[in-house]
Formats: structure tokens, sequence, C-alpha cells
């Protein structure tokens, strides 16, 4: 597959027919399919379940033309399998009833053997890759990188200004460095053994980074992104990075040791291209708002985008961030046969 497929061609940098595409969160909730499903199994229903979590990573792969599945899990179970008393509220999303207040928290927090505490996902792995196989379309897994997982653990919840996170991050410093490397090793260990199930490539979700400086992400954030990096290196397989309003950390995550750059709708690509030079394979950049707009404003957007990269095989399309609920099923697959046939002008 490595020779076959345009994702992971484009992975390792190497020349394409066209660009590839695929969409972060395109299992979810803007689905009819996902939705029917949601009716009758909470989210935790579904990633516990290896069968319910195998068809619903299906679910897009069978609707659109994409160029890489991922697999339907979420980033804080890790952080269940740890200790952590996590639920998922309705109309709330993902709650933490037991974060961390005080080192004692952190010691009394246990280790997980991800063989173990993630046996469903696993499994699903393996179960989704007979039927993607014959497609020649490869799977990508994925977990939290430690600085969005402690958002979680030290707040309890992720829509907030992240005041307890800050600081426990400049007070606390022996709490903060031992929350921080356990988190690190969780993730990294995680990636590693869904890359042993059968991920082709990883990627590392750091959703709430980019409210830091880059002074601070480099003191605080940079050694256990790069650390979780390093454990998930040893799989030999491709590591994407991905966060949000990362444009001015582009430099210091480029350090991290990533294999490809996410970058939001906040920065052109051209210039995230510029900033981090022509090692690095880059992916992005659409709005997921803009997937509510006509086509005669979708198309320009993304012309953009793929005209930026010109005849580079270093870029994958995606969003800037995950697919919003709601969004048009038509506009999606619109979205992903526009950005093959338009690309070919560069790579055919």
């Amino acid at each position: 597959m490595q020779t076959t497929s345009r994702f992971l061609r484009a992975c390792n940098g190497l020349p394409v027919d066209r660009t590839p595409i695929w969409l972060m969160r395109q299992a979810g909730r803007y689905m009819a399919e996902y939705r029917a499903l949601r009716e009758q199994h909470s989210i935790l229903d579904i990633i516990e379940s290896a069968e319910l979590s195998c068809a619903v990573t299906m679910q897009p792969i069978d609707a659109f033309d994409l160029d890489a599945a991922i697999i339907f899990a979420d980033i804080l179970p890790p952080l269940k399998a740890i200790g952590f008393d996590l639920a998922y509220i309705k109309g709330e999303g993902p709650i933490i009833h037991n974060p961390i207040r005080c080192m004692q928290d952190i010691r009394n927090l246990r280790s997980a053997d991800p063989e173990e505490a993630h046996a469903s996902t696993l499994a699903a792995i393996k179960m989704v890759n007979t039927q993607l196989a014959p497609r020649h379309i490869p799977l990508i897994g994925f977990a939290g990188a430690p600085f969005t997982l402690a958002s979680y653990a030290i707040e309890g919840e992720g829509g907030t200004q992240r005041i307890l996170l800050k600081k426990m991050m400049y007070n606390e410093p022996a709490m903060w460095a031992a929350l921080m490397t356990m988190l690190a090793e969780l993730s990294g260990n995680y990636l590693c053994a869904q890359a042993a199930a059968g991920a082709q490539v990883l990627q590392v979700f750091d959703s709430w980074v980019g409210e830091l400086s880059p002074v601070d992400y480099r003191r605080f954030v940079e050694p256990y992104t790069r650390q979780t990096i390093n454990i998930a290196r040893s799989a030999g397989v491709p590591i994407i990075h991905f966060g949000t309003g990362t444009a001015g950390l582009l430099p210091d995550i480029a350090r991290t040791g990533a294999d490809i750059i996410g970058i939001d709708w906040r920065i052109d690509m051209h210039h995230a291209a510029r900033i981090l030079g022509p090692q690095y394979i880059l992916q992005g950049n659409l709005d997921p708002a803009l997937l509510f707009a006509p086509w005669e404003i979708i198309e320009p957007a993304v012309r953009a985008i793929i005209d930026d990269m010109g005849y580079n095989p270093r870029h994958i399309f995606n969003l800037g961030h995950g697919i919003l609920p709601g969004t048009p099923i038509d506009t999606v697959a619109r979205l992903v046969d526009f950005v093959h046939s338009y690309s070919e002008r560069y790579h055919g």
C-alpha cells in the first residue's frame, strides 16, 4: 500500500497523481448514519465496541472518495484508563469529575497497558483494515498531545480559559512535570499500540495549544510533545501533528519531530510552507464553517489552497479542524471530488 496509496505517498513526500484528501471528524454528527447509531448508543458505547467503531469508521469511506480513514475513537479514554472519572454529558461534552488539584492526585493515577485498556479500539483497527485493504485505503490512528490531555485533566472540561492549568504550569513546576511526563508516555505508548494493530499513520491532536505564547510553548509543552512523538517514532510510520491557533508556533512545533504538520485556516498555506521549509509535509487547511457557504464561495477558497501548494507533492488536503455538525453531505462529496479533479492539473 505504500506505493499504491495516494495518501501514504504524500505522507512520505513521494509524487502523487492528485492531492490526497481526508477530513478530520469525517465520521460524525453531520452524517445521518452516525446520528441514527447515536440514538441507540453513547460515544463510549461505540468506542468500547470494536464492531460499532468499525462501522462508524467506514461510514464516510463508503459515502465519499476519501484517501484515508481515521479510526473512530476519542482522545480522552486514555485518561479514563489511568484513573480519571470521564463522562460525556449531552449538550456539554466530555467532563472529568476528579480533576487534578494536588500532587497526591497525580500519584494516585495508575499505569495502563494500552493493549488491555484499549482492546476494543485496537480490535476495531484490525477489523477496519480487513475492509480497507482491498480498497488500498490506509487507516490513521491518533492520540491527544500531553498539553491537551492536561487541559481536561486539570480543568475538568474543554471549554475553559485554562486558568487552573496555567496556574499549575507557572506555579507548580514539579506537579506540571510529573503530570506531563505521565501523559507523554501514555499517548506515545497508545500510538505505538495502534500502529502495531495496523494503523499506517498516526496523528497527535493538540487542540488547545494555540492559546499559549511561543515562550510558554517552548518551555512547558514542546519537550513533552517531543517525548510523545519520540516514543511513537519507534512504530516506524509517518506522524502528523495537528493543533489549532498555531500560526505563531509553527517553528516550535516543527521541532517536535512530526513528519506532517497540520495547518488550520488562520494562516495561508503558502505562508506556512515558507515558515516551515520544504522538508515538512503540510496538511490543511479549509475553514470547516466554509462548507455551509454556497459552492461558488467554497470553490475559489479550495482552488486557492491547492494553488498555494502548486506542484508540491508534500500536501494533504484537509479542513483546518473537524467537520461541523449540520455540514451538508452533498457539499462534502463535492469538495472531495473537486480536490481530486482540480489538483490533477498539478500532478497528473
